[in-house]
């Protein structure tokens, strides 16, 4: 497509009411400068591309046959929702999108009207609408109630329950699955287009429905009829699944045919029942270099769209994740028996050169993370060595699974936890802010957190040979640029390490934290420890720290709410220990997105926060406490 500037229709639409004044034989129009107006927009702030561009056509048209807000779009995870916050009041500030103070990365209840339900995580779309289209019925309103879902989205499991729960309960909801992972030939699309038409008509509905009526008092003929339908449906659409969920199945449909979504969604918005449209879609449609790239172009940092390519990355030094993935290929080398687990999360995690070179020995299980830990359980219970690449708050999703199914049984599987703590620009949705709180309280757990690089790699390779099960937690982005040591060396369990000695104050930081820290310890003249283990906690060395010192400060990236600190704290009180104990990290808050580097700020877990934090606490407790050193 021509990028332009120019925007004559869109320039006159601020919310879905000014829209539905448009003609229908104007929606092409307005879909191709909404297009322009991503593309251009998006450069300028990055953010989520592909997924947007590949629903430009579905917004326009959702928006255009549906009473938004009264009626209610509830979009799944929210990577394709940047179209429908610029036709929702926000086509002015989606320039901030991820900023600090600026609109939210996903979609967030809080921030409009039009955003019915919070959204960042998969899945989630078809149970929250179900329960909208219940609190509806319940009410006598009428209102309309839809969830948009991708195919990646469909393969979690809770999608399903939500699924068979909705057939179940005839409920008036509208699943709209948009497939982008497959493309519609024109000949077949124009066929199939006509078929969905045919299938959402009053005419065939009102037939098939008095048809079932009718053939109910006769079963042996019903049977043979219900037979004969699925079979002529069966062999035009792929949709006997939903209709057997109790599902009128509708598709599928060319994604970015206006005229076709129109009509379809016009017709199946009177209908009453469970209904289930499938739309094909392509990502990145209609710019060609995200089209050739769906999955570089899925988030962006800024760039040029007069380019074909996006701005090539320039630092050499190693992510957390490259630190992961190369040892992941490393270990595998060396021994048959490891193994890859990723829930949907390929690229993310750092293990496409993995799949590469181990093919046989990697499973993507899709959107499942529950299957994704149990699948590592069985696994390691007949001698394979599995690791579960996962984020932090994908973790979450599959807490009774780690466990039920790993924990209980000491099962040595090895968690690789990217995205803890704060990850930035995707806000509260993903930001791994619990992992060391609702991982210390499971008995068995080895819990790992580097300061840097190497201490990453070293920690993998004592949590692969820890006969139960390990996790090492790991932030986004780049460490503080330690050389990474390529080799097999472990660390001992439940070793602390003392990075500096002072006098009076000890600082003991977890992971992350160790770097921000230190030049609050050199000011202070305070001790400085790398505590490295989450659990089991280097008890001997944490007594020995309460014996020479007066104070003690605990710093970690993560909620204070029991997190490393509270462990800390436990094992102070239980011991009496002479010692006061004050706990930095996370507030009691969600934070919302920015940059890692402005949250942390807002955190106060920056190096002038921790300074700070400490000193206002040391001044509270009078110059008594203060080391000799110490000058406000």
């Amino acid at each position: 497509m021509t990028l332009t500037d120019h925007y004559p229709l869109l320039d006159n639409i601020e919310f879905p009411s000014d829209l539905r004044q448009l003609e229908a034989s104007q929606l092409t129009t307005l879909s191709d400068e909404l297009r322009s107006f991503l593309i251009s927009s998006v450069s300028k702030s990055g953010g989520h591309l592909s997924a947007g561009l590949g629903t430009i056509e579905l917004t326009v048209a959702l928006h255009y046959i549906f009473d938004t807000p009264t009626d209610k779009l509830v979009w799944d995870v929210g990577h394709q929702a940047y179209p429908h916050k610029i036709l929702t009041g926000r086509k002015n500030r989606i320039a901030s999108i991820r900023k600090k103070g600026g609109i939210a990365p996903f979609i967030s209840r809080s921030e409009s009207e039009y955003d019915a339900f919070g959204v960042g995580h998969s899945s989630t779309s078809i149970s929250a609408a179900l329960g909208m289209a219940i609190a509806a019925a319940k009410n006598n309103e009428k209102k309309r109630t839809v969830a948009i879902i991708g195919d990646g989205g469909l393969t979690g499991g809770m999608a399903f329950e939500a699924l068979n729960h909705a057939g179940a309960l005839d409920a008036n909801l509208l699943v709209i699955l948009n497939d982008n992972d497959m493309s519609i030939s024109p000949n077949v699309g124009a066929l199939k287009n006509y078929l969905a038409r045919i299938l959402s008509g009053k005419l065939y509905t009102t037939v098939k429905q008095g048809s079932k009526k009718v053939l109910s008092t006769m079963p042996s003929v019903w049977e043979l009829a219900r037979r004969t339908e699925e079979h002529v449906k069966g062999m035009v659409i792929p949709g006997t699944l939903f209709e057997e969920m109790g599902f009128n199945y509708i598709g599928p449909i060319d994604g970015h045919d206006l005229p076709t979504l129109v009509k379809t969604l016009s017709n199946l918005k009177d209908l009453q029942g469970p209904q289930f449209l499938h739309v094909v879609t392509q990502k990145g449609k209609g710019y060609s270099p995200a089209e050739a790239d769906p999955v570089g172009y899925h988030g962006v940092a800024t760039f040029d769209p007069s380019q074909d390519n996006l701005p090539l990355k320039t630092s050499s030094a190693p992510s957390y994740t490259d630190v992961f993935g190369q040892w992941l290929c490393d270990i595998a080398k060396q021994d048959e028996r490891v193994v890859g687990i990723t829930p949907a999360m390929r690229e993310g995690s750092g293990m496409v050169a993995f799949e590469q070179q181990h093919p046989d020995r990697y499973f993507d299980v899709g959107i499942a993370e529950q299957h994704a830990v149990t699948l590592a359980a069985g696994m390691a219970c007949e001698g394979l060595k599995p690791v579960v690449a996962i984020y932090s708050t994908f973790l979450q999703r599959a807490y009774d699974q780690l466990i039920h199914d790993v924990a209980l049984q000491k099962l040595p599987v090895l968690f690789a936890i990217d995205r803890a703590g704060l990850v930035g620009p995707d806000g509260p949705t993903h930001a791994g802010s619990y992992d060391l709180t609702y991982l210390r309280c499971i008995p068995n757990m080895l819990v790992m957190a580097p300061a840097d690089e190497n201490e990453c790699r070293q920690m993998l390779n004592t949590g692969i040979h820890y006969n139960g099960p390990a996790a090492v937690r790991y932030p986004r982005g780049k460490g503080p640029g330690v050389t990474v040591n390529c080799g097999d060396e472990t660390i001992e369990i439940g070793r602390a390490k003392l990075v500096r000695e002072g006098k009076g104050i000890a600082l003991l930081a977890f992971g992350s934290m160790l770097t921000p820290a230190i030049k609050t310890a050199e000011k202070l003249n305070a001790s400085l420890i790398n505590m490295r283990f989450i659990k089991p906690l280097d008890e001997a060395l944490i007594k020995q720290i309460a014996a020479e010192h007066h104070m003690i400060f605990t710093i970690e990236e993560n909620t204070v709410s029991g997190g490393a600190g509270s462990a800390v704290n436990e094992f102070v009180h239980q011991h009496r220990l002479n010692v006061d104990v004050f706990n930095l990290g996370l507030p009691d808050l969600n934070l919302e997105h920015g940059t890692r580097e402005e949250l942390l700020q807002q955190a106060k877990l920056d190096e002038k926060g921790i300074l700070r934090s400490v000193e206002q606490y040391l001044l509270m407790h009078g110059e008594s406490h203060l080391p000799h050193s110490y000058s406000s």
